[in-house]
């Protein structure tokens, strides 16, 4: 629905920017007949799946993490630093949910939004991107200090130093992703016989320079999360401890899922630097093609972890199960007073009390 909406607000208004390119450009094209690499298949498939993925992804992300943030506020102690970066994990991943229906729209009719939405836009996306890597590395490292080091943690953190942390990982990340909506811009695409508008980098260079630091600083943090987790998993072997293994493996999944979607990705984007910079064997067109489909199962992969977070609480962390199922008996009841009374009555008779 969202990308249904979006696609009818935005179609009147890119028109009149479409008919303002028609006039001059098909000249341009011409002399690329034979030089363009055709990808209208590529971009028949883009312009199907990726709607349809991104509108389920949107869906689930908004659900799942919206419920997260009610259940922390509800029935969570906001002070826990765990919490805390829970709660801030949510806001990021709705962040980025926010973007995607621009892109889903994007792949149906091209960029049809004006120029401060694409910087907007892939801002977004790469605060949303370095923030949940942030978070997930303290995340990583407060629970090897709380296992490995036990000793040098005997006051938990206080709650202001909580805070500053928090603030602090989103001012990295917000700084870090300036570039992205200083130097992104609409600009032509051209294929053999027309052309589309896309929301790119200003120039091949710039795009670099920004994947090359997206993967410095996603292998930065790979390092830092199999260091902690390799001295985790030595240290739990040798104890037993239920709630310990619990935190562990919340932890673990979340920043395993993560991984296992951004390595794909990160790999890929890499790869088309080569092939924009005409590195061989990359700039071959079969090539080239194949490496756009692969790119676009790898996006899909990796935005949909967006989404999964919240499965991840619910599946391994029991007390996210307890208060879901609070919320989930507090909304039936709500919708059906006459069960709620029948329930009531039945604990008066039982125990002699309405509650």
């Amino acid at each position: 629905m969202l990308v249904l909406m979006l696609y009818f607000f935005s179609s009147h208004s890119s028109r009149a920017m479409n008919e303002s390119f028609n006039g001059t450009y098909y000249e341009y094209v011409e002399d690329y007949d034979d030089e363009v690499c055709e990808k209208q298949e590529v971009v028949v498939f883009g312009s199907i799946a990726v709607p349809v993925f991104f509108s389920v992804v949107i869906t689930l992300s908004l659900t799942g993490n919206i419920l997260v943030l009610v259940i922390l506020a509800m029935y969570e102690n906001l002070k826990s630093l765990t919490n805390l970066f829970i709660l801030n994990l949510a806001i990021s991943d709705l962040i980025f949910t926010s973007g995607l229906p621009f892109w889903a729209i994007y792949h149906i009719k091209g960029w049809m939004f004006s120029e401060i939405h694409c910087k907007i836009v892939t801002f977004i996306f790469t605060t949303g991107f370095y923030s949940s890597i942030l978070f997930l590395a303290a995340m990583t490292i407060y629970r090897y200090r709380a296992v490995v080091h036990p000793l040098s943690d005997v006051r938990s953190p206080k709650f202001s130093y909580s805070i500053l942390l928090s603030l602090l990982i989103w001012v990295i990340s917000i700084g870090v992703a300036v570039p992205s909506f200083l130097f992104s811009t609409v600009v032509q695409i051209p294929h053999k016989y027309t052309h589309s508008q896309g929301c790119e980098y200003q120039s091949i260079q710039l795009k670099a320079i920004a994947i090359i630091q997206q993967n410095i600083f996603f292998l930065a943090a790979f390092v830092v999360m199999g260091f902690c987790y390799i001295q985790i998993l030595r240290r739990i072997t040798r104890t037993r401890s239920h709630t310990k293994n619990r935190a562990v493996k919340l932890v673990f999944c979340i920043v395993a899922v993560f991984f296992i979607g951004w390595v794909p990705y990160n790999v890929t984007i890499f790869l088309t630097i080569l092939a924009d910079n005409l590195v061989n064997p990359f700039h071959d067109c079969k090539l080239s093609i194949h490496l756009d489909y692969v790119f676009h199962v790898c996006r899909l992969i990796a935005f949909s972890h967006c989404c999964l977070n919240p499965v991840f609480y619910a599946f391994v962390g029991v007390t996210f199960r307890k208060h879901l199922s609070s919320i989930l008996h507090r909304f039936s009841t709500w919708q059906n007073p006459e069960r709620d009374q029948q329930v009531r009555v039945q604990n008066f008779i039982s125990h002699g009390s309405l509650y």
